[in-house]
């Protein structure tokens, strides 16, 4: 930053503090904040749009149907190369990254991440890429929040709550539900529900979606009216299509995992690139809807243009038969996570959100096919209902955020007449769904680290916790082969500590001699040299590994052995002490700095 800019900066701040509380000034940063989100979320969707539009320009057209499977594999590579040599840093999936910066790097995210993803994910998605826009929309919002905060200097409480802003605002422009869009934020990045949060998330996403309104008008990405209402007889059905839905969502996260597990054996990235992006064509060539985001296929299913939604494929004389229909949309549920999956081993950049609409309205419409046509009902239930509800179900499971999901499709269908079943289909999915798979796409990985952060307060603090921070190293470790002698004048003279780890020669950790051990013998010269450190150590009462043990774990190790001081080793090898007063202390500190 230039001089000029410091002079002008440090001014500003002045007037502020003069002029300004901070509550109001975080209400005004919330709705700039809000704004940007939206108009990222405009700038992506247009060039996406824009892609697409010239893919399917006079010069083009010829060759689509014939070769547009090859598309996504030209955009992957088109992606892979900007990673390589522009960016020349890793661009990450978008909420699962910003998680781990709120979490691991005091809400701090790297400028570039600003313009990377309004980089990548239009060509990863505008060439076909089988993934969605909103989570690299989070994203570039999130860093803006985050470098936003940082250049006024605000606190990691207030940061994270940007970060939630700029969510909130990315998500409120691009399905114009700001509702749901406060409900996302809060239910993703494990925001605090108190009015000096709820304010600011309301500006920012009231300030997204005017912006949406600007650009866009009255365009929704999911347009569509109820035009059947809720049978209180079409209960069971709801609960058996949430039944359904959490065994979708299980399939969805495992596929998720084991798919990009396997892509990584293959260490080049570029040959993953490669082998990665033929499996994603080859699969677009037989299964045409899995192009792109999928929500013209949404579209069409929602209004039951089943012609439009399976487009052009093998079966296509076939269609007139309903369980060929039926089998077909079982396939799209099937293979959408494993294009989604592929994408993302292939280098790709999007999300996860547009692929889970596309297959909870694939799974919805699918159910409710089978059940009109089963001769089981007297009379037909709703297709267009349940392919709505379905896309709630999966959400509330895949994405484990029940209320985000109930509200989105509430407002998407601009009413809550299906308020009830949206509920029961959610609710059902994400209990049965939590209770195989405690962790969403989002955070499982996350999780396995020990670095999630949750609505649970002490669980938060504790893992923002940095374990670094709290290691004491003035301690005056032994060797195990030390006489009694080497322990008076090597360690206990020069030591005001009463406790001593006990390494070998390649310091590794062996144990620890308490003061109160030797105190017996210490004076006794005889013993001076016939007493050995292995004769009088003891082992720990418990041992903190540093690459394994996160804080949770470390308060549960402290609790468990009732000590006052434990060892910390990394590699077996003999680093420092963590002091339970030391930690309380710091458990302290950081409780007031994420306090708003």
């Amino acid at each position: 930053m230039s001089n000029f800019n410091k002079s002008l900066l440090h001014r500003f701040l002045t007037w502020k503090s003069k002029n300004l509380t901070h509550q109001q000034f975080l209400m005004m940063l919330s709705a700039v904040i809000g704004f940007v989100a939206g108009l990222f979320a405009v700038i992506i969707k247009n060039l996406t749009h824009l892609i697409q539009h010239l893919l399917e320009s006079e010069f083009i057209i010829k060759y689509h149907d014939a070769f547009y499977f090859i598309f996504p594999v030209i955009g992957l590579l088109i992606v892979y190369l900007i990673i390589k040599f522009v960016l020349k840093r890793n661009v990450g999936h978008g909420i699962p990254t910003t998680l781990y910066a709120i979490s691991r790097q005091k809400g701090i995210m790297k400028r570039f991440q600003m313009y990377a993803s309004v980089i990548t994910a239009p060509i990863t998605v505008g060439f076909g890429g089988s993934v969605g826009l909103e989570g690299p929309t989070v994203a570039t919002g999130a860093s803006l929040g985050s470098n936003i905060s940082r250049l006024f200097l605000m606190n990691q409480a207030t940061r994270t709550l940007l970060i939630g802003c700029a969510a909130a605002g990315a998500m409120s422009s691009i399905f114009k539900a700001p509702i749901a869009a406060i409900i996302f934020a809060i239910e993703v990045f494990s925001l605090d529900l108190t009015l000096s949060s709820l304010l600011p998330l309301l500006l920012a996403s009231v300030s997204a979606i005017i912006t949406s309104y600007f650009f866009f008008g009255t365009q929704s990405i999911l347009p569509f009216e109820l035009k059947d209402s809720f049978q209180i007889s079409e209960v069971p059905y709801y609960i058996l299509l949430g039944i359904l839905a959490s065994g979708c969502s299980l399939y969805f996260t495992k596929v998720y995992f084991s798919s990009t597990k396997i892509m990584k054996r293959i260490s080049s990235p570029f040959a993953r690139m490669l082998v990665a992006g033929l499996i994603l064509g080859v699969l677009i060539y037989f299964i045409p809807p899995l192009y792109g985001e999928g929500y013209s296929v949404v579209n069409n299913l929602l209004h039951e243009n089943y012609m439009n939604a399976l487009g052009t494929n093998l079966f296509n004389a076939y269609l007139e038969n309903i369980w060929v229909v039926v089998a077909l949309l079982a396939g799209l549920v099937l293979f959408k996570i494993v294009a989604t999956s592929i994408t993302f081993s292939a280098g790709g950049v999007g999300g996860i959100f547009a692929p889970v609409m596309f297959m909870g309205s694939s799974m919805g419409h699918c159910f409710a096919l089978i059940l009109n046509h089963s001769g089981l009902l007297r009379h037909p239930i709703s297709v267009s209902n349940f392919t709505l509800v379905g896309m709630a179900g999966l959400m509330a499971g895949v994405l484990q955020a029940p209320l985000t999901a109930i509200f989105l499709i509430a407002e998407l269908t601009h009413g809550y007449e299906l308020f009830i079943p949206l509920m029961i289909t959610a609710a059902i999915s994400f209990m049965i769904t939590t209770r195989f798979q405690p962790h969403s796409v989002y955070t499982l990985d996350l999780a396995q680290r020990g670095d999630l952060l949750t609505h649970n307060k002490d669980h938060t603090i504790l893992t923002l916790m940095n374990i670094s921070q709290v290691i004491e190293k003035n301690f005056i470790p032994l060797e195990i082969n030390m006489t009694l002698r080497d322990v008076i004048h090597k360690g206990v003279i020069k030591s005001s500590r009463n406790i001593f780890p006990v390494i070998d020669k390649n310091r590794n950790f062996m144990g620890i001699i308490l003061l109160d051990d030797i105190r017996p013998i210490m004076f006794d010269q005889k013993m001076y040299d016939e007493v050995k450190v292995s004769d009088i150590m003891q082992r720990a009462p418990e041992i903190i590994d540093i690459d394994k043990d996160g804080m949770k774990q470390i308060m549960n190790k402290f609790q468990k052995s009732d000590a006052w001081n434990l060892p910390v080793i990394k590699e077996e090898k003999y680093v420092g002490f963590i002091s339970k007063s030391k930690l309380l202390t710091a458990y302290r500190k950081k409780l007031i700095e994420v306090t708003v």
